[in-house]
């Protein structure tokens, strides 16, 4: 079943995301929709905010008035969640409901891969995307969550450090 789950956008009334996320997951647990409707997130990150020369850290939602809901696109499953009170509907024409697409789940950070890794610091890799593709360097950092690796490479006989993605770099054999 997990297959044909994707991710919607649910319009709320403004300052009512979280009461409608709950409702859902209440409504879900209930009703034992848990293979219907699997996820339900209110995208929010942490901002640092200065006030009167005080540092506070404040979550603050990505978008205001959305609910983003992972799930299969039932008749059962659409009148649930249309009909949770501060919902105003899904996004889409017409009420029509429009999944995002894969990139547009990967851009807003909803769902994290894991990618594994199979070099570390002091391996040579080569450069398999990007603009330096073709290139071989020296691991110089890992960073797996913030999905970024440091290769020095050498080019015009310099050692210039270079930040890729996890997945632009592969072991060399």
């Amino acid at each position: 079943m997990q297959e044909g789950a994707r991710w919607y956008v649910v319009h709320t009334y403004s300052g009512y995301e979280n009461k409608v996320a709950s409702n859902l997951e209440k409504t879900v647990e209930n009703r034992q929709l848990h293979d219907l409707i699997q996820e339900i997130r209110v995208p929010t990150e942490t901002v640092t905010e200065i006030k009167d020369n005080k540092k506070r850290e404040v979550e603050r939602k990505i978008f205001p008035g959305y609910v983003l809901v992972k799930m299969i696109l039932t008749d059962e499953s659409w009148y649930v969640v249309r009909n949770i009170r501060g919902c105003t509907g899904f996004v889409g024409p017409s009420s029509k409901p429009i999944p995002l697409t894969d990139a547009e789940v990967a851009k807003l950070g909803v769902e994290t891969k894991e990618v594994e890794v199979s070099y570390s610091v002091g391996d040579s890799v080569h450069i398999n995307g990007g603009p330096l593709e073709g290139f071989v360097g020296l691991v110089e950092e890992v960073d797996v969550e913030k999905n970024r690796v440091r290769v020095m490479v050498s080019m015009f006989g310099r050692e210039t450090p270079v930040e890729l993605e996890l997945n632009q770099v592969e072991l060399v054999e």
